[in-house]
């Protein structure tokens, strides 16, 4: 499981980081909201662990950042604020829970252990855009009726571009997903595979098209 941990106390950062790596999970750290907003974008994430008060952008703009963009990763606020009215904003931000300074390590480990089986519980088989479905158990992609089969890595490819219609997603963060950071694939190899699933897409009639942005990298439109 990999985490990411937004906090701006450095200590307090490092002894989350420490907590989490010394209980088997690989953890990044950052100390500020634009940070924590552009790593939580490249959806690396199994859950987000967020201090609501932060320079520049607080945790809940972050995570209502992320949520308009239809980024699902689940989320903990760790702050000290306790007062009932500002647990309900951070829930109704899209927070998965709230757990107030100063907790325990064993009740911080329990809540987000909790939250990331909730995570696995309600991700649904079928991810749907418009008239387009992907199947996450049979990597089947189907509109209207018809059937395309995709390999492991078009799944993957087609799955990241599906959960963010009109998003850019740039070349190397399909690598550093399906690949892992220290591989040494080249960016030919997704844009091969995203050939691949372009023309399984035209063989469906389907109206969605990825897009190559020069200097950027794909995006998935879908027609009206």
């Amino acid at each position: 499981m990999k985490l990411l941990i937004a906090e701006d106390d450095p200590k307090l950062l490092k002894t989350l980081i420490h907590i989490f790596e010394s209980n088997r999970f690989s953890v990044d750290g950052v100390s500020d909201g634009a940070a924590a907003l552009s790593y939580g974008r490249t959806m690396e994430y199994d859950g987000l662990i967020m201090d609501i008060m932060m320079p520049g952008m607080d945790g809940i703009r972050v995570l209502q950042t992320l949520r308009s963009e239809g980024i699902t990763t689940p989320a903990l606020f760790l702050t000290a604020r306790t007062e009932v009215s500002q647990r309900v904003e951070g829930l109704d931000s899209g927070a998965d829970d709230y757990l107030p300074k100063p907790f325990s390590t064993a009740e911080l480990l329990a809540r987000v252990r909790a939250m990331l089986r909730r995570k696995d519980t309600y991700l649904p088989d079928l991810l749907s855009l418009g008239q387009v479905t992907l199947n996450r158990s049979t990597y089947q992609l189907l509109c209207q009726g018809r059937m395309q089969a995709l390999s492991g890595k078009e799944f993957q490819i087609l799955e990241m571009l599906m959960q963010t219609p009109g998003i850019i997603i740039p070349t190397e963060r399909f690598i550093t997903h399906l690949w892992g950071w220290d591989t040494n694939v080249d960016t030919s190899v997704v844009w091969v595979h995203i050939s691949n699933i372009r023309k399984k897409i035209a063989a469906l009639g389907a109206p969605m098209e990825i897009r190559f942005i020069r200097n950027a990298g794909y995006v998935l439109e879908v027609d009206p």
